[in-house]
């Protein structure tokens, strides 16, 4: 396996929108009447996705939306945190249509110098609060078992890095560290919210330390790069925030065989981090691990108290002593409305 340092995420890109002590507020909502912009690769006001963001007014008022035609956009994107009351759409409501595709990943030499790290491969990067995006498909194609010589094999397809975002009914791709979810300070919680739709990977592909929910989609685990085990979730949650990565009613696939794939393992890059993570009415498949689906990254362990399931089904929902279980009274404070309210009630849950 790896390092929390190989796996290291780096935050100086973050220090602005992240040094804010809580969520901002967002009284204009995405959908409110606004500006639309159209992308296609031709006959629209942009051929480019990341043109398009960028012609949206910095800390704008007004909710802007980006309509993207059907097509692979082979662009690596960034949303400014200055991107305020964004949604992003794939226009014809199939996500499957577009695609935003890379292939970026953790030891690829940068020009100029060093390597993009983890966080630096994504394909896209939000750094936006108030962002939305539906019925679009983000990829990472970079592939560990099709580069053998390649060290640094995490390969994100979307970073997650600012408060209330939305994602609906989109599909997530990549191997290694697909989907994450980050924030630099213990101080910050940022909450994002994923419905519906695809999240594909192998190992630890949906990660991180923010606020994370998976609500009703589908989570397919890979067995086709190389690896012998796989790893649904790498949770980083810092000590004083009380939910960390919640799946929920979600259904869980995989190739991967009887007993060969862990809920998650917790991950302590830094200090002052006691990962958490439930998993709750969610379809388990036999693969897996009967006894002991909770592990960690180089020493780290998990804790008794940050982990749970409640009302799990399928052949791999077994119940034993090292699957502690949610009571129905425990329960009622891991919901997708709990994890994601803060101190705004933020509610997006469908």
């Amino acid at each position: 396996m790896f390092s929390p340092s190989s796996k290291a995420v780096g935050t100086a890109a973050l220090a602005c929108l992240l040094s804010l002590a809580g969520p901002a507020l967002l009284p204009t909502p995405a959908h409110a009447a606004g500006v639309t912009l159209t992308v296609a690769h031709s006959g629209a006001q942009f051929s480019s996705i990341q043109s398009a963001i960028n012609a949206v007014p910095d800390n704008s008022p007004t909710a802007y939306t980006i309509s993207v035609a059907a097509g692979t956009y082979d662009e690596y994107l960034t949303v400014p945190a200055t991107k305020l009351h964004l949604t992003m759409t794939g226009a014809t409501g199939n996500p499957a249509d577009v695609h935003i595709d890379g292939a970026r990943y953790n030891g690829l030499a940068k020009p100029g110098g060093g390597t993009y790290g983890t966080e630096g491969s994504a394909t896209v990067h939000v750094k936006a609060n108030g962002f939305t995006a539906e019925h679009l498909t983000f990829r990472n194609l970079f592939s560990r078992l099709a580069n053998p010589s390649v060290t640094g094999t995490q390969a994100v397809a979307l970073a997650m890095e600012g408060d209330r975002q939305t994602y609906l009914d989109c599909i997530f791709y990549g191997h290694q560290d697909t989907l994450l979810s980050w924030n630099s300070t213990p101080t910050t919680n940022l909450r994002q919210y994923v419905y519906g739709g695809e999240v594909e990977g192998d190992v630890d592909f949906i990660f991180g330390n923010g606020t994370l929910v998976v609500d009703r989609s589908h989570i397919k685990v890979l067995d086709d790069d190389g690896f012998t085990s796989g790893y649904l979730a790498a949770p980083a949650t810092y000590s004083g925030n009380p939910h960390g990565i919640l799946l929920t009613g979600d259904n869980v696939t995989s190739t991967f065989a009887a007993g060969r794939l862990y809920l998650g393992r917790a991950w302590k890059p830094s200090a002052g981090m006691d990962p958490q993570m439930v998993v709750r009415e969610t379809t388990l498949p036999a693969a897996i691990r009967t006894d002991g689906p909770w592990t960690g990254i180089s020493g780290a362990t998990w804790t008794q108290g940050r982990y749970g399931e409640y009302a799990n089904t399928g052949p791999g929902a077994t119940v034993n002593s090292a699957r502690p279980q949610l009571s129905a009274a425990n329960a009622a404070s891991f919901t997708a409305a709990a994890y994601l309210a803060g101190g705004d009630n933020w509610d997006p849950v469908r």
